[in-house]
């Protein structure tokens, strides 16, 4: 297992784009809890917190698309690293500003979000230039979806630990400083420079054009559902079954079952069309969702977590390689930031339906809410199974003013992947 991820990481380049993605990375996975921890210093309420964070959320899901596309267009350099900048500057703004005035606060917030580099879709377009064989690509996307669950583990700790060596806005403007450290690792690095996207027909769709990949978004809006759904249905549970420290514990096993899944899924290739493969991930992973209503005690309702989180990263890496098979020609950067916007949108509807259903009826009910939509997940991928099994045209696109001068090919390895 060790050995076929040990031959990526050391392909010429590779270590260095995934630490740098991660790195640049860490302020978007840490601005929830750096945004509420530094909005409660400074003596706001827990709504003014959520809200702001709302704000953040919802203007990084519009950004990444938005961004994608700019780097389709213009390469990475010339996008990713003055996005990266700007969103520091704007989030370095509010944390010397504070919250005092309110309309500035929300313009400095949403800026950051706004601004922040789509760098997951960036690498995803990488790894063919990287990478000699099409099977080690699929293998560094179940890497990467790995590498992901240890991000989101472990930049929260880092929050913490910023905040307890110095303060709430050290924390900010230190996270932020270092995302654009991340940023210029990856922009400087020769495969990010030397990528160019491939002729791509002018269409304001863009990316969204590809009748598969819009049945795979609807199918990941579900699965984005279900987990925001339990994160919002253990606070109840712990509530009742020792507090803080084993809600801790939950959103922990959640994340070790999606490492251990996407450690092993990567590890071996897999026959068959990814596309069946993902109806069958997708499959297993709502009925680990079924258990969790049965909320038992506390030892056994985390391992229940980690079950519940073993087919998540292989759902997102067989993904990866979907959308990499039905992105038009010249769109890719911008396919792989829509399937990140529609995840990122999933947790948080996610999290706005278990609130009143777990007011309603409890967190047996708010359990519920995972399994209804990962089934419902697998009903749009049924659905729509000759859309995305449908055989994407090969034809060949002349290159246009929309295109980057230098007129050069992106590298993919698919011979059918041009939607």
């Amino acid at each position: 297992m060790a050995a076929g991820y040990l031959e990526i990481l050391r392909a010429r380049h590779a270590a260095r784009l995934l630490t740098g993605t991660l790195v640049g990375r860490l302020p978007n996975a840490t601005a929830a809890i750096a945004l509420v921890l530094f909005v409660r210093a400074e003596g706001g309420t827990y709504s003014l917190a959520g809200a702001l964070a709302a704000v953040y959320g919802v203007a990084n899901a519009v950004g990444q698309p938005v961004l994608g596309r700019l780097v389709d267009l213009h390469g990475q350099p010339r996008v990713q690293l003055p996005a990266a900048v700007l969103s520091a500057l704007a989030m370095t703004a509010f944390a010397f500003c504070g919250t005092g005035p309110l309309p500035f606060a929300y313009v400095a917030v949403a800026a950051a979000g706004l601004c922040t580099p789509p760098l997951e879709g960036g690498l995803r377009a990488l790894w063919p230039s990287v990478l000699r064989r099409e099977e080690q690509v699929h293998t560094a996307y179940a890497m990467d979806a790995v590498a992901q669950e240890i991000m989101f583990t472990v930049g929260p700790l880092l929050v913490t630990l910023c905040v307890a060596l110095w303060s709430e806005r050290a924390a900010l403007l230190v996270l932020n400083a270092v995302g654009v450290l991340g940023a210029l690792s990856v922009v400087v690095s020769p495969p990010s420079r030397a990528w160019r996207s491939a002729p791509r027909e002018a269409h304001w769709l863009g990316a969204l054009r590809s009748p598969g990949l819009l049945a795979l978004l609807g199918a990941f809006l579900f699965v984005g559902i279900a987990l925001g759904s339990i994160t919002v249905a253990s606070v109840p549970y712990a509530d009742t079954h020792g507090g803080d420290a084993v809600y801790g514990w939950l959103m922990a096993a959640l994340g070790l079952g999606a490492l251990i899944g996407g450690t092993v899924y990567g590890a071996r290739q897999w026959g068959g069309t990814p596309e069946r493969r993902l109806r069958v991930l997708v499959a297993l992973l709502a009925v680990c969702y079924l258990p969790l209503p049965l909320m038992p005690g506390a030892v056994a309702m985390v391992l229940l977590s980690v079950v519940s989180g073993v087919f998540l990263a292989p759902c997102i890496a067989c993904a990866f390689i979907i959308v990499d098979r039905h992105a038009p020609s010249g769109t890719v950067t911008e396919a792989f930031s829509w399937l990140v916007t529609t995840f990122t949108v999933g947790a948080s509807v996610g999290t706005g339906l278990a609130g009143p259903v777990v007011q309603a009826g409890g967190p047996l009910w708010g359990f519920a809410v995972p399994g209804v939509a990962g089934a419902v997940s697998l009903l749009v991928l049924l659905a729509t199974g000759r859309v995305l099994a449908a055989p994407v045209r090969g034809e060949v696109v002349a290159a246009s003013s929309e295109n980057d001068p230098n007129r050069a090919v992106e590298p993919r390895f698919s011979s059918g992947d041009r939607a």
